[in-house]
């Protein structure tokens, strides 16, 4: 669920496509998604299974250590794009404001937190041309919960 008004619109990142924009602010250190309508989650051996693994894989995200969600339906929360830099904190499925956000931004987050340990995105970073590789689920939590403590003490 995506907490405050937003708009779905071409994306300011090249070749990114659509991307989610706020239409009202967001305080830094404030919930911008929280998950909800989660029926199930699947292991990654469970998501490349699936009849059509190339989709499946396409619209899964990490949850927590090895469990993922697949979103074949793309809800809105999908169309939040990735940045080495972001705007939103990914953290245990809810995304936080990462600083102040202003109406009109698009909303972004570190990819490396939903991919598998060591698989690579199908594109690389549109800022910097870097790969965009899974962190071990040891790694996102580790900088996910820093991120989250300092967010929240001001």
């Amino acid at each position: 669920m995506i907490l405050p008004r937003y708009r779905i619109a071409d994306s300011g990142i090249p070749g990114a496509g659509k991307g989610l924009f706020l239409d009202e602010p967001v305080a830094r250190g404030r919930i911008v998604v929280a998950p909800d309508d989660i029926p199930r989650t699947w292991r990654w051996e469970e998501v490349r299974a699936q009849p059509d693994p190339e989709a499946a894989m396409a619209a899964a995200v990490r949850w927590f250590e090895d469990r993922y969600t697949i979103s074949l339906d793309w809800p809105d929360e999908c169309y939040v794009n990735h940045s080495f830099e972001p705007n939103g904190l990914w953290h245990l499925g809810f995304i936080f404001a990462a600083r102040d956000l202003a109406p009109g931004e698009e909303l972004t987050v570190d990819y490396r937190h939903l991919l598998p340990e060591g698989e690579a995105e199908a594109f690389r970073d549109a800022g910097t041309g870097r790969e965009i590789v899974g962190w071990s689920w040891a790694r996102s939590l580790a900088e996910s919960t820093r991120a989250l403590a300092a967010l929240q003490a001001g």
